[in-house]
């Protein structure tokens, strides 16, 4: 293989993507991005984005392990089950507005994992009290 620089022209040409400014990367109304650096020299690319989808990679701030069964820790059964934190995650992943339900007990019918299988749920309760101790329930 050639040297990839000996067919450059040799003009110099400024480049406002590796300033330490501020500087635009889009053309999209609504977005502004900034270059930030540490102490090391490293730089990262930090920007705001105005108008986007809210809740965009929301983490938990805490969790704890269900004691009881209840209707919530059941469907959160079924979301970990099918690999996935809560419905919050779940939406995120598969981007869905809606997770289809039982309309008779408000359980989940059906999740796609992230492998694109589907797991299909009962209208009852299938988290037995043995398992209720595995659940984790996420608060935000």
């Amino acid at each position: 293989m050639e040297n990839p620089v000996a067919f450059m022209d040799g003009k110099d040409v400024q480049c406002s993507a590796f300033s330490s400014e501020e500087a635009p990367v889009s053309d999209v109304p609504g977005t502004s991005f900034r270059r930030e650096s540490d102490s090391l020299g490293d730089s990262k690319l930090t920007g705001d984005v105005s108008g986007a989808t809210a809740g965009i990679d929301t983490k938990p701030k805490s969790i704890h392990r269900a004691k009881i069964w209840s209707g919530e820790v059941e469907n959160l059964y079924r979301f970990q089950q099918a690999g996935y934190r809560d419905e919050i995650e779940y939406k995120q992943v598969k981007h869905v507005d809606m997770v289809e339900r039982w309309p008779e007990t408000g359980f989940v019918k059906k999740l796609q994992r992230r492998d694109n299988t589907f797991y299909y749920y009962n209208k009852e309760r299938e988290c037995e009290d043995k398992e209720v101790h595995k659940v984790k329930v996420y608060a935000y």
